[in-house]
């Protein structure tokens, strides 16, 4: 194996860059490997779920998240490592690699369970999500051109290599929002998930119609949108206003509570209220429910549950963002480590392009040409914001034709005014496209 040969393989596997960490001695399979100071990593390193675990005999509060991941053998192939994990210690923060070895048909033993300073770790991300790695000494060949080799930038611990070949997606969304703009107004349209477009005539069909012209069909995965950027579309009256729009972040089911245990319906009808424009045989949950506030509607508090308000940080891997009613039950509930997984895999790279709409006869959309670019992100920095009461629980769910046959629509959302957008990212640009 030398260092283009390792290079080939992880493009031929669809890798776009190479995280490369020199190995301290305290870097090994009983100490763990230090990966990074803070949940950001989580953007990098696709996970396949993530579950808390509480503190007990010694063992501090964490989260554990698993990852497909796999180890390059010195002939090419690869070698499943199926226990990996990535362990998250919110306390601290940081996030440390483990389980490397265990169960692996041909794991680099003895490279990853001796101290030995220097040892270089690479690792990639293949286009099906494995996360690909591989590990040499530090006086081989391989460290030797690598110290020799150019590196194109710096992510915490890793040095970074850009592979030749593969398409620079920040600068292809670019041309294409470009080109979108320069189309003026356009008819309002979605894509079916067969790629067909049809017209749209909802209220959200911004965002679709900006998603059919990139050519982004309907799916009910939660990764980035286009070319690893999640697009974000959000209506405006004048492109000379951007920062008082409202922006929808994420819409995730209640994962804990009544509403999870005892369904929406029961849910409904216990903190529901008639509708307040009069529409008969329909109860509502709705209006803005923000952290240590009782909403005057639903009579529910919003509290977060483990989350310490002053450092910032989550202090229990259990907690959760809880809707409470008045006698102290749990009404709804998203735990940390659920929105976690959702939040972090969504938003690392995330664009916010403004519209306007034309509903004068058909409905027509144009797109402006100062975009928001957000990158790098933590989800501590979303429980932050909600603290601040910036990022608010903002639902729309109904229950209709409630005598005859009860129809269900479930909407929970998670939103914030554009103008806050910057504080859930670590680099931020407002970028003129043309």
């Amino acid at each position: 194996m030398n260092l283009e040969n390792l290079k080939s393989l992880f493009i031929a596997n669809g890798c776009t860059r190479v995280y490369v960490k020199e190995l301290s001695a305290n870097d090994n399979s009983k100490n763990q490997v230090y990966l990074a100071g803070d949940f950001e990593i989580l953007n990098i390193f696709p996970i396949l779920n993530i579950r808390s675990e509480e503190p007990g005999d010694g063992i501090s509060e964490r989260f554990k998240a698993s990852l497909n991941f796999a180890w390059v053998t010195e002939n090419g192939n690869l070698s499943i490592a199926p226990k990996s994990q990535l362990i998250l210690y919110p306390a601290y923060p940081e996030v440390r690699f483990s389980g490397f070895l265990w169960k692996c048909q041909n794991p680099p033993s003895e490279l990853m369970t001796q101290r030995l300073p220097g040892r270089l770790l690479f690792l990639s991300v293949a286009r099906d999500g494995m996360v690909i790695g591989y590990v040499c000494h530090p006086t081989s060949a391989i460290a030797s051109e690598f110290h020799n080799h150019p590196k194109d930038s710096v992510h915490g611990v890793f040095s970074i290599i850009e592979l030749s070949g593969i398409a620079d997606g920040r600068s292809t969304l670019v041309s294409e929002l470009i080109r979108i703009h320069n189309l003026g107004w356009i008819d309002s349209k979605r894509l079916n998930s067969e790629g067909n477009t049809l017209p749209c005539i909802s209220s959200n069909c911004g965002g679709y119609t900006l998603e059919a012209e990139l050519g982004i069909t309907p799916n009910g995965y939660s990764d980035p949108d286009y070319l690893g950027w999640e697009i974000k579309q959000f209506g405006v009256k004048s492109f000379s206003r951007l920062d008082s729009a409202v922006i929808t972040l994420m819409t995730p089911e209640p994962t804990g509570g009544i509403y999870k245990h005892e369904g929406a319906e029961f849910f409904l009808h216990k903190y529901g209220y008639p509708d307040r424009m009069g529409r008969s045989d329909r109860i509502n949950f709705g209006g803005v429910h923000k952290v240590g506030l009782t909403h005057h509607l639903t009579n529910l508090e919003m509290r977060l549950v483990g989350f310490d308000l002053d450092s910032g940080k989550i202090r229990n891997a259990s907690g959760c963002i809880s809707l409470i009613d008045w006698d102290g039950n749990e009404a709804a509930s998203w735990s940390f480590a659920d929105m976690l997984l959702h939040w972090n895999r969504k938003h690392n790279q995330a664009c916010y392009i403004p519209s306007i709409l034309d509903a004068s006869e058909s409905r027509k959309y144009k797109f402006g040409k100062i975009i928001k670019l957000g990158i790098g992100t933590d989800f501590q920095l979303f429980l932050q914001e909600m603290a601040a009461g910036r990022i608010y629980y903002d639902p729309g769910i109904k229950i209709e034709n409630l005598s005859t046959k009860p129809s269900i629509k479930k909407r929970s959302q998670f939103r914030i005014k554009s103008g806050h957008l910057g504080n859930l990212y670590k680099h931020n640009e407002e970028l003129e496209i043309c």
